[in-house]
C-alpha cells in the first residue's frame, strides 16, 4: 500500500478527573458526604476542616462568592448540562460542545500555580447561624433522645440487679438477656444454648437447660411484658396473662383472646371469624372482641428500645414560610450538612517559598487537588439548592395545602428550567431530604405522573394517592370500600384511575384490603 497522510475531524468526550470527581459528589448522601470529606482530610495535606469562625482574608469570602470565571466557565457548564456522560459514547453534539473546553485539563496540575488562591479560602464558614426554628429544634431533639435512649439489654440488666440470686442463676438470666434478638425474643432454644457451653457434656448440659429454664421464667417476669418470648404466640399470650391482674379488663374477651393465641396464628392474621369462633367455643362477637383486645398488644416487645439514631434524617434543604401572606417561602441549605473547608494556608505558603525542590511537581498538584475539592463541593450545594428552590416553586401549592393539591412533576420539567440534563437532577434529589411545613421528605417526592382528568389537564398521582388514604379513613367501618367502589369516586372527582391503578396505589400505602378492614373493626 502506498502511505500517504489524511485528515479527519471527529467529536469525543472526554471526562476529566475534576468533572468525574464533581459527577461524583453529587450523587452521594449527606452521610456518604462527610465519609468522602473525612477521606479526602487524611489522604491530602493541603485540605483542613474549619470548625470555628475563620478569619476573612483580603480576598476571602468576598471574591470566593462571585460568579466563575470565564477560564472555569466550561468546567461549570459541563458538570451541570452533562453530569450524565459517565462513559465517552453516544453524545451528541450539544453535549460534546459543552465538554470541548474540559478537554485540555487531563490532571489535577493545574495552570502551575501554586500560590493562595481568592477560592482557597474556607468553603462553608459564610453559612447561616443555625435559628432556632422548629425545624432546626426538631432534628437535634430527635438526636439527643436517640444518644440518651438505653438498649434493651441494659434495661433488663438495670431491672435483674434488683433480684435476689444466687451466681449462677444471675450468670444464667444475664446469658439469656444477652441471646435476645433486638425484638426482645429469644430465637434459640434452650437445649442448643446449654450445649454450647456444655461442650459435649451431657450431664452439664442438662444441668445448664434446668438453670436456664429457671431464669427464663425470671426473665419473662421482667418489663417490657413479653420480653423472652420463643415466638410470637408465646409473646401474646404473655401480655394476656399479664392483663389478668386488671379487673377492668372482661374475663370472657380475655379467656377467649387466650384461646386464639392456642390456635393456627394465619387464622388470626386472616381474621377468620368463622373458623375461629368454633375452635375457641365462643361466639363471633366475642372473638371479634378477643381480636380487638390482641390487636392493642405489642407483638414486638424490644421496638421502643430500637436504635432511633440511625433512622434520624438530617435534611439537607430547610424551607420556612416567610412574611405574613403565607404563600412565600424561604428556601435554604442546612448548615448542620455543610463541611467547612479550606486550604492550609501554612502548607501553601511553604510550597511557594520552595520553588523546584523536589516532589514539586507532587505537592503542587495536590494543593490544585484540595482547590478542586472545595470548588466541587461548592457546586454540588448551589446545585442542590437550585433544584430546590425550583422544586418550592412548582409545588407551592403543597407546602400551602399538603398532598391533595400536589402537581405532575417530572424531572424534565426541572431540568429544562434551570438548563441542567435529566440526570442532574435525579442525582440531586436521590437521598437527598427537604424539611418544611409539611413534614421532611426526600427530594424524588415531589415528582410524580399525572392522571388525566375530565377537564383535559392532569392529577398528580401523590394527590391520587393522597385523596385514596381520605377516602379509606371516611369509609363506614362496617362496610369498606372495594378498589372498584374507590376508583367510582375518583372519576365523580373527575380523575380517570383504573381499579388495578387503585389497587397499586393502595399497596403503596400499605392498606389493607377490603376484607381484613373490615375484620379490623
Amino acid at each position: 500500500m502506498k502511505p500517504g497522510l489524511s485528515l479527519r475531524v471527529s467529536q469525543h468526550l472526554a471526562l476529566t478527573p475534576q468533572l468525574q470527581q464533581s459527577i461524583r459528589l453529587l450523587q452521594l448522601s449527606t452521610l456518604e458526604l462527610g465519609q468522602e470529606v473525612d477521606q479526602m482530610l487524611d489522604d491530602n495535606p493541603f485540605l483542613e476542616r474549619e470548625s470555628d469562625e475563620a478569619p476573612r482574608e483580603e480576598f476571602g469570602l468576598l471574591q470566593a462568592d462571585m460568579p466563575v470565571q470565564a477560564d472555569d466557565a466550561p468546567i461549570e457548564s459541563a458538570t451541570y448540562s452533562g453530569a450524565d456522560s459517565e462513559s465517552a459514547v453516544n453524545a451528541d453534539s450539544q453535549n460534546d460542545s459543552e465538554y470541548s473546553g474540559a478537554d485540555e485539563l487531563l490532571d489535577w496540575s493545574g495552570d502551575g500555580t501554586y500560590d493562595l488562591a481568592p477560592d482557597d479560602a474556607e468553603w462553608g464558614g459564610d453559612a447561616p447561624a443555625r435559628q432556632q426554628s422548629d425545624q432546626g429544634e426538631g432534628v437535634g431533639d430527635a438526636l439527643d433522645r436517640a444518644q440518651e435512649h438505653g438498649s434493651l439489654t441494659d434495661f433488663l440488666h438495670r431491672q435483674a440487679l434488683s433480684l435476689r440470686l444466687s451466681d449462677i442463676d444471675r450468670a444464667a438470666l444475664s446469658f439469656l438477656i444477652e441471646s435476645l434478638n433486638d425484638n426482645g425474643y429469644l430465637e434459640d432454644p434452650l437445649e442448643e444454648l446449654a450445649a454450647g457451653l456444655a461442650e459435649g457434656d451431657a450431664e452439664e448440659a442438662e444441668e445448664l437447660v434446668h438453670r436456664f429454664t429457671v431464669a427464663l421464667s425470671l426473665l419473662q417476669s421482667l418489663e417490657p411484658t413479653g420480653v423472652g418470648a420463643r415466638n410470637l404466640a408465646e409473646c401474646l399470650r404473655l401480655q394476656l396473662q399479664a392483663l389478668r391482674h386488671d379487673e377492668a379488663q372482661h374475663a370472657e374477651t380475655l379467656a377467649t383472646a387466650l384461646a386464639i393465641c392456642q390456635q393456627p396464628l394465619d387464622l388470626l392474621a386472616r381474621r377468620d371469624v368463622r373458623r375461629l369462633a368454633p375452635l375457641c367455643g365462643a361466639s363471633e362477637d366475642a372473638v371479634r372482641a378477643a381480636m380487638a383486645l390482641i390487636a392493642s398488644l405489642e407483638p414486638r416487645p424490644g421496638r421502643r428500645f430500637a436504635n432511633v439514631e440511625r433512622n434520624a434524617i438530617v435534611p439537607d434543604v430547610l424551607v420556612r414560610r416567610v412574611g405574613t401572606g403565607g404563600a412565600q417561602f424561604s428556601v435554604q441549605l442546612n448548615p448542620d450538612v455543610m463541611p467547612r473547608l479550606r486550604v492550609h494556608d501554612i502548607y501553601a505558603g511553604a510550597l511557594r517559598g520552595h520553588r523546584g525542590s523536589d516532589g514539586h511537581q507532587a505537592l503542587q498538584q495536590r494543593l490544585q487537588e484540595a482547590r478542586w475539592f472545595i470548588k466541587n463541593i461548592q457546586q454540588r450545594f448551589d446545585t442542590i439548592l437550585r433544584v430546590s428552590r425550583a422544586i418550592v416553586e412548582r409545588q407551592k401549592n403543597f407546602f400551602v395545602h399538603g398532598e391533595l393539591a400536589m402537581r405532575p412533576l417530572v424531572l424534565r420539567d426541572i431540568a429544562d428550567e434551570l438548563g441542567l440534563h435529566e440526570s442532574t437532577i435525579s442525582r440531586v434529589t436521590t437521598a437527598k431530604y427537604m424539611a418544611t411545613p409539611q413534614g421532611t421528605y426526600e427530594l424524588k417526592f415531589f415528582f410524580g405522573s399525572g392522571l388525566g382528568t375530565d377537564t383535559g389537564g392532569n392529577a398528580s398521582s401523590t394527590a391520587v394517592r393522597a385523596l385514596i388514604k381520605q377516602f379509606v379513613a371516611a369509609e363506614n367501618p362496617a362496610r369498606p370500600l372495594s378498589d372498584s367502589q374507590i376508583a367510582d369516586m375518583l372519576k365523580e372527582q373527575g380523575i380517570e384511575c383504573a381499579r388495578r391503578t387503585v389497587a397499586k396505589y393502595r399497596e403503596a400505602l400499605k392498606i389493607p384490603t377490603t376484607t381484613l378492614r373490615k375484620a379490623l373493626t
